[in-house]
């Protein structure tokens, strides 16, 4: 399989979060788009796209997981 296709898949998850209004759904969108992120920057062997989106999946998991205690 083309790692393009993952990366294409991400672009547009992370896309997607943008048109959305409901905060919650933004960050779980924004976060898979994150994860195929990261996967795509493993298949590419591109370490500051795998880091920078491990820094932003681990955000997003933050607030949602403070979203969801409140």
């Amino acid at each position: 399989m083309n790692p393009e296709y993952i990366g294409y898949l991400a672009s547009a998850f992370v896309a997607i979060s943008f048109l959305l209004k409901e905060i919650n759904k933004i960050r779980m969108v924004n976060l898979i788009g994150c994860l195929l992120f990261v996967t795509y920057g493993f298949l590419i062997d591109s370490l500051p796209v795998i880091i920078t989106n491990i820094l932003i999946s681990v955000v997003q998991v933050y607030y949602l997981f403070l979203a969801k205690k409140q």
